[in-house]
C-alpha cells in the first residue's frame, strides 16, 4: 500500500498497548496514528482486542490512504523476543577484508543461528564487535587488514508460532507481515530522541544503525551474489 513506498503501515503489540500508524516516509510523519492501552487483566494474545482494534481502524486508514493495506511491519515487545550471542572466526586469504568476506561471515552465521532454531524467526542481526588480529573496534568505519576477522553478532528472534498467531488475525484483511522488529530494541536505540514511534521504525527498518544487518528478501530485483541475503550498513 505504497506510492513508490512513501506510506508505511506499522502495527505495534505489547502485552499492555496497540498501536497502528500510517507513516509518510518522505515528510516522516504520522498521516494516521491510534493507541489504546489494554487493561491489565486483558490476554493480548487471546487477540480478541486485537481483532477489534484492527477492525476499528483498518477501513479508516485504507481510506485516508485511497489504497488497500497489502503489507505491514509487525512491531513486538514481549518477553517472548529472546537473544543469541555467538561469535565467529573465519580466515582472510586476501590482502584487505572486504565487504564480499564479511558477508561470506555473516551467512555462515545466519545458516549455523537456523541449523539450531529452525522454528524461530529472526528480527535483526546486531555485530556488536569486530576482532581483527587481537585489536577489537565497535564499528566498521575502517579498513580492517589481517589474517582472520571475527565477529561477535546477536541475533533477537522469536518464535515461528506466536508470528503465526498474529499472522492469522492479519490474513481476515488480506494482509501480509513484511517484517518483524523488536518494539524495545527500537525504543532504547533512540533513547535520547524526542521523535515518534514510526519514525524510530522507519530509521531503524533503513539502517540507521550502522552495525545491524539487514536482510534482503530473496527476490530483490538487481542483487546479485547469488541470494543475496544482507545488506551491509544500508
Amino acid at each position: 500500500m505504497d506510492k513508490e513506498n512513501e506510506l508505511q503501515c506499522y502495527l505495534s503489540v505489547s502485552p499492555n498497548k496497540y498501536g497502528i500508524y500510517l507513516f509518510d516516509t518522505k515528510n516522516l510523519k504520522n498521516l494516521y496514528k491510534e493507541e489504546i492501552i489494554l487493561n491489565n487483566d486483558t490476554n493480548y494474545q487471546n487477540h480478541d482486542e486485537l481483532k477489534k482494534f484492527l477492525d476499528d481502524n483498518i477501513f479508516k486508514i485504507e481510506k485516508l490512504s485511497g489504497k488497500f493495506i497489502e503489507n505491514i511491519f509487525l512491531i513486538l515487545e514481549d518477553k517472548k523476543i529472546f537473544n543469541l550471542e555467538i561469535g565467529i572466526k573465519k580466515k582472510n586469504y586476501e590482502k584487505n577484508i572486504n565487504k564480499k568476506f564479511l558477508e561470506n561471515i555473516l551467512v555462515d552465521a545466519k545458516d549455523l543461528f537456523r541449523e539450531n532454531n529452525q522454528y524461530n524467526k529472526i528480527m535483526h542481526i546486531l555485530v556488536f564487535r569486530y576482532l581483527n588480529n587481537g585489536d577489537s573496534s565497535l564499528n566498521l568505519n575502517e579498513k580492517f587488514i589481517g589474517d582472520y576477522l571475527r565477529l561477535e553478532i546477536k541475533f533477537k528472534y522469536v518464535s515461528n508460532k506466536f508470528i503465526s498467531n498474529i499472522n492469522k488475525v492479519l490474513e481476515k484483511y488480506q494482509i501480509e507481515i513484511a517484517s518483524c522488529m523488536d518494539g524495545n530494541y527500537i525504543k532504547n536505540f533512540f533513547i535520547d530522541d524526542q521523535i515518534e514511534f514510526s519514525e524510530m521504525i522507519f530509521k531503524i527498518q533503513n539502517g540507521f544503525n550502522e552495525n545491524e544487518v539487514k536482510l534482503i528478501p530473496k527476490n530483490i530485483k538487481k542483487m546479485g551474489f547469488f541470494e543475496k541475503f544482507f545488506q551491509l550498513f544500508s
